[in-house]
């Protein structure tokens, strides 16, 4: 691998000569910009605004364009004399636990190989101490003009070095996390976690671009003058209205994308649906209909009549039932039907006695 950079790690009073070679690659597609109607490439051309000609890039220099406008020069022998210590090494100030370091610090990765036979026993003495501690370094390196903060770890046989970000450079979540309140159940903490241990048992060495694989049977099929491959589009999901629901079926979805068929999600207990409230009894007195017809308010102490349903059930209901307002009213007249021809007979044995008188 191309070294891109040259110096040496200062591990107190100890240097080890290194160079620094990039320890990852792009496979990113790059696309050039053409004109549309004809194909033709569009290039750009380094033009110097005061003589208004092209020039070439040994003709090209650095400069720093100051608030008004103005352009300050600056050569690369103006920057090889800064008077900082990491200019050529890379500068250990510090030993932490790995935990210390916010992933969202790092960014480029690059790997230090020792240069020269001299510089293999120091370089394998920092190795096997980052191992046996189960710390990584934090340095202080220059690169393209400016410098920067570095951590050294072990992989594998060799050192490994992360460029980090300044802490200055790490922006606070603020305003990121959702503003409203938002209740998370058990259960779905339980399906969630379920979903993570599926999820989360993967060789990452399986994993590969999709995207840029479909990019290049794209350009395959037009290089051929074919069409290119038509991929339907998953359908735009909408609002999800049953959580549950969706981790229940994304931990099915996972378990059967891995072989596991007869895996089954358990079952959760879910939350029972509140019982419906009984409606209070009604206290306010209703009218109701009186042996004469009329209506009269206040509780009534007549018996409701037996149901024809009670009686089928019970062949005695009908001889024990108590006798209601309307029936006692109909015995009631006949009683009195019967004793008034008694009064009529008497009243005219009493009529003709005084006739006869």
């Amino acid at each position: 691998m191309r070294s891109i950079w040259n110096g040496a790690i200062s591990f107190g009073l100890v240097s080890i000569p290194i160079k620094l070679v990039n320890a990852t690659e792009n496979h990113a597609i790059s696309f050039r910009q053409i004109h549309t109607e004809d194909g033709g490439r569009i290039r750009y051309r380094k033009v110097c605004e005061l003589e208004d000609r092209e020039v070439s890039q040994a003709e090209i220099g650095k400069g720093y364009e100051d608030a008004d406008g103005s352009i300050v020069p600056i050569t690369d022998e103006d920057l090889s004399a800064l008077p900082i210590p990491t200019a050529r090494t890379i500068e250990i100030v510090a030993f932490v636990p790995e935990d210390r370091i916010d992933p969202l610090q790092m960014s480029s990765a690059y790997y230090l190989a020792a240069s020269g036979a001299p510089a293999a026993k120091p370089y394998t003495l920092l190795r096997e101490a980052l191992k046996r501690s189960n710390r990584v370094a934090i340095a202080k390196y220059a690169l393209r003009g400016r410098e920067r903060l570095g951590m050294l770890r072990v992989v594998d046989d060799a050192i490994a070095m992360h460029g980090l970000l300044w802490p200055d450079e790490v922006r606070a979540p603020e305003g990121v996390a959702p503003d409203t309140d938002v209740t998370v159940r058990d259960q779905e903490l339980d399906l969630a976690d379920a979903l993570m241990d599926t999820l989360g048992e993967i060789d990452l060495t399986e994993l590969h671009d999709e995207y840029r694989e479909a990019v290049e049977e794209v350009i395959a099929a037009k290089s051929a003058g074919e069409a290119p491959p038509q991929t339907p589009r998953p359908a735009a999901s909408g609002k999800v209205l049953d959580l549950m629901a969706a981790l229940e079926n994304s931990v099915r979805a996972a378990r059967e994308s891995r072989g596991e068929e007869d895996a089954e999600v358990r079952e959760l207990p879910r939350r029972k649906p509140a019982a419906k409230a009984t409606p209070e009894p009604d206290t306010k007195p209703k009218p109701k209909k009186t042996t004469a017809g009329k209506s009269t308010a206040g509780t009534s102490t007549t018996e409701k009549p037996t149901s024809k349903k009670a009686t089928a059930k019970n062949p005695t209901a009908k001889s024990t039932a108590k006798p209601t307002a309307k029936s006692t009213a109909k015995s009631t007249a006949k009683s009195a039907a019967r004793k008034t021809p008694a009064k009529k007979s008497a009243a005219k044995k009493t009529a003709s006695g005084r006739r006869s008188a």
